[in-house]
């Protein structure tokens, strides 16, 4: 499906439903923006000013709404691409991995630093979620436990997603690990999450796609 892109006076909205992971996040805070099932135009950027705009943006867990400033009859790069503070991954409830960060994916620098990343095995768009956990009724918690954690030297900077042949996602660089509630789980500089849906420490792989015969590239 193509990126909707919906111009209005002062900014424009770029939607990606491939993206998106429905966590209604838009829809609830501003329903005179987004309104779906409607017959018609859904998505209305003069609804609100553009500060709200581009903090609807920002609080979208898989990047899927991003939203360009016009300047002078030209768009401007797009405030709600600015990094994070902190590198954070959100487990999310049933869900994918809501990552934000400096990114790097495959090697590949993100022009957004928010994506949702697959975690039940089924998405058809890997690494990247595209809602397959909703049809195949993927059900993992939120709410990992926490364990011990030194403080890092630094929070945020260049995180590298690495999806593994056949395997996990090696993230490297500096993370936080969060629950769907806001706790922090865990803080390091590398690790290997599950990707194939079957790991029995999740969102940590534990091997299990190799007897799953996870296959991925």
């Amino acid at each position: 499906m193509a990126i909707e892109v919906v111009t209005g006076k002062e900014a424009t909205i770029h939607f990606d439903a491939q993206k998106c992971i429905h966590s209604r996040s838009c829809v609830l805070s501003h329903p005179d923006v987004f309104v779906p099932n409607v017959v018609g135009a859904w998505i209305h950027p003069d609804a609100q000013p553009v500060a709200e705009l581009v903090r609807i943006a920002q609080n979208c867990p898989s990047g899927a709404i991003t939203v360009a400033r016009h300047s002078a009859g030209t768009t401007a790069t797009a405030d709600s691409n600015g990094y994070p503070i902190v590198n954070t991954v959100r487990v999310r409830e049933n869900g994918p991995l809501a990552v934000e960060a400096e990114l790097l994916i495959g090697g590949q620098p993100q022009t957004n630093p928010r994506d949702a990343l697959c975690r039940c095995g089924q998405s058809q768009n890997k690494p990247f979620c595209d809602g397959s956990h909703v049809a195949a009724a993927f059900v993992s918690t939120g709410e990992p436990s926490t364990v011990a954690f030194a403080a890092l030297a630094a929070r945020n900077g260049p995180l590298n997603v690495q999806p593994l042949p056949n395997g996990p996602l090696r993230l490297v660089g500096n993370l936080e690990v969060v629950s769907g509630t806001g706790r922090t789980c865990n803080k390091l500089s590398e690790t290997y999450l599950c990707r194939c849906g079957h790991s029995k420490n999740k969102p940590y792989c534990d091997g299990s796609h190799k007897a799953e015969g996870f296959e991925a590239v």
